[in-house]
């Protein structure tokens, strides 16, 4: 019946999923990349290293063309939030829309200092130079405490009051530090900068693995492996508050991420699982009381259950399984990363040397991945978990959607996969190019003062 209603809520639901999903890739590098390039010019610079610089120049065109991509996509991705869901913006637009605000002037600070710093090398002083780039990592921090404050502002409203006529009065600061706001926004910080080391890292274990050990190898997958394996104990404990904040903040979604049917202490952690419409769970593997021990350090901690709440209100069972296995997966890639970061900090201080074990360096190739895998998964949970509500508590998905034919939206679909297939076509194309010049430069010997200085779209090296 609803589907009927509202014929163009499924697509415009599968058009949300698919963009925001493939925008989430280049958040990581778009906001971390900045952070790990000046390190290693820091490096460059305070150690003589020519070879850190060398590093930092190539990393800097990766993330010039990264931060191009990923202009286009959240571009997009704004838009589709006017042309897919006009109610929701017509009625909780000008609380909304503060964190994309915010967002579009980190936007701007970024595209000039990136601008500044890649134009920059051979250009300014190597300290001067370095100083430009401070500018970057706040500025990609500022953008995503922008969309986050946006999206948090989704799954805990506040500041906003609807007054007689139905204008909204929005208090400023309580709409964009919002409850879900100060859990939210460090669990996914400290997650992408923890997939940009990864994945950074992981480009170079598989030169390891194919016999590539030099010094530019292991001083490029040392410092992103480092940054990314400190802060996975870190994100692990985060997640964990996260979690828990939930059980108050929005119950239903954490009833469906544990899919727990009734309200009860001694609740049980169900790994893997899907529970059916009378609240049976099928496959999983239960873990006695674990469920209410993690929620409030106690086997007598209460869990709401799904059947507590009206079936209008709370993710349906489609919604809770999806919600429940990519949690899961989140948890489970989350706990493999902190058994790597256990290896290498071992070997690290023990040894004093990064590890040789060529199995290690075949499950860091894989971290990257993995950890992309967890974000996505972190993502389905906080979007799916919410449902019905795209503003938890105020308003349903299927009265903020447009009234648009479906056609229409399955239209923009159909352009939308064709446009970021391109992109992405063009994307990739571009990186393994770049990957190509540089590995034949390296074998050719080319220094820093080579001749090809001064091409337009940024250093060669």
């Amino acid at each position: 019946m609803l589907l009927q209603a509202e014929p163009a809520l499924l697509p415009s639901r599968i058009v949300m999923a698919f963009t925001l999903a493939a925008h989430i890739l280049l958040v990581p590098l778009g906001v971390a990349l900045p952070t790990l390039t000046l390190i290693m010019e820091a490096i460059g610079i305070f150690r003589k290293d020519a070879t850190a610089l060398k590093i930092a120049r190539r990393w800097s065109v990766v993330m010039a063309v990264q931060f191009a991509v990923g202009a286009v996509t959240g571009t997009i991705l704004s838009f589709e939030f006017g042309i897919l869901w006009p109610r929701m913006m017509g009625r909780f637009g000008a609380a909304f829309g503060l964190g994309f605000s915010i967002e579009g002037l980190a936007f701007f600070m970024e595209a000039v200092f990136i601008s500044i710093y890649l134009y920059g090398w051979k250009r300014l002083p190597p300290r001067l130079h370095l100083l430009t780039g401070l500018t970057l990592p706040p500025a990609g921090l500022l953008g995503a405490f922008g969309v986050l404050a946006a999206n948090s502002w989704m799954n805990t409203p506040g500041g906003v009051t609807i007054e007689p006529g139905g204008a909204l009065d929005v208090n400023v600061w309580s709409a964009l530090f919002t409850k879900a706001l100060t859990y939210e926004f460090w669990h996914f910080t400290i997650a992408i900068y923890m997939t940009a080391g990864f994945m950074v890292a992981s480009i170079y274990a598989v030169a390891w693995l194919r016999g590539r050990r030099d010094h530019y190898q292991r001083l490029a997958f040392a410092i992103p492996f480092s940054v990314g394996a400190a802060l996975s104990p870190l994100e692990f404990l985060v997640g964990d508050l996260a979690a828990r904040a939930l059980t108050s903040d929005q119950p239903t979604k954490f009833a469906a991420m544990e899919i727990t049917w009734r309200t009860q202490a001694y609740n049980p952690e169900v790994i893997g699982g899907l529970i059916d419409q009378s609240g049976n769970v099928r496959f999983g593997i239960s873990v006695p009381w674990l469920d209410s021990l993690l929620a409030g350090f106690s086997p007598t901690t209460v869990i709401r259950g799904l059947s507590s709440f009206a079936a209008d209100t709370r993710p349906n069972t489609v919604e809770s399984n999806l919600t429940h296995l990519a949690f899961d997966v989140m948890i489970g890639l989350g706990s493999a990363a902190v058994l790597l970061t256990v290896w290498y900090f071992v070997v690290l201080i023990r040894r004093r040397r990064l590890p040789e074990s060529v199995w290690f360096y075949r499950l860091a190739a894989l971290a990257g991945v993995g950890a992309y895998i967890s974000v996505e998964s972190g993502w389905v949970t906080t979007e799916v978990g919410r449902q019905p509500w795209i503003v938890y508590g105020a308003m349903r998905v299927s009265d903020a959607v447009t009234t648009a034919p479906a056609a229409f939206v399955w239209t923009m679909l159909v352009v939308l996969v064709v446009i970021y297939a391109l992109i992405a076509f063009f994307f990739l194309t571009l990186l393994l190019r770049l990957a190509a010049r540089w590995k034949r430069e390296d074998l050719a010997g080319t220094t820093a003062e080579s001749p090809e200085r001064g091409v337009p779209y940024g250093p060669r090296q």
